[in-house]
């Protein structure tokens, strides 16, 4: 079965946006691919999940609805909701903005959604057993 290996997000500003998310949660940047257009942080592993346009609503995203608006979201696993609760304020010191403030979900996780420095969408989450 394939693997997706990266997702790529374009930045205004590579060095500052791969350095909130290395600093944010820890990642370690690969140096061995760096270049002067590139910079990837190993995450541990990866995912790609496709949203309904329904969503917008959902994350208090309807700002950022236009076709030329939200198109992706990151979304960063942590062990508690404790950690949800910890990197929110650190990620907004660090420069996110908070859309929506950590909640329990109607399926049962607890996360929180902001826009990361160049306004991309990322949630912390956490699943409750």
């Amino acid at each position: 079965m394939p693997e997706l290996s990266y997702v790529n997000v374009f930045a205004r500003d590579i060095v500052a946006l791969s350095g909130f998310y290395a600093d944010l949660f820890g990642f370690k940047e690969i140096e061995a691919i760096r270049s002067p257009i590139f910079r990837g942080l190993d995450t541990g592993r990866s995912a790609l999940g496709f949203n309904a346009l329904d969503a917008y609503e959902l994350l208090k995203l309807e700002a950022f609805s236009s076709p030329s608006g939200v198109k992706f979201l990151l979304n960063f696993d942590v062990a508690s909701p404790g950690e949800v609760d910890g990197l929110t304020p650190v990620a907004v010191a660090r420069g996110a903005q908070l859309v929506k403030a950590p909640y329990k979900t109607y399926y049962n996780w607890y996360q929180a959604v902001l826009l990361d420095p160049e306004q991309n969408v990322f949630r912390i989450n956490h699943m409750l057993e």
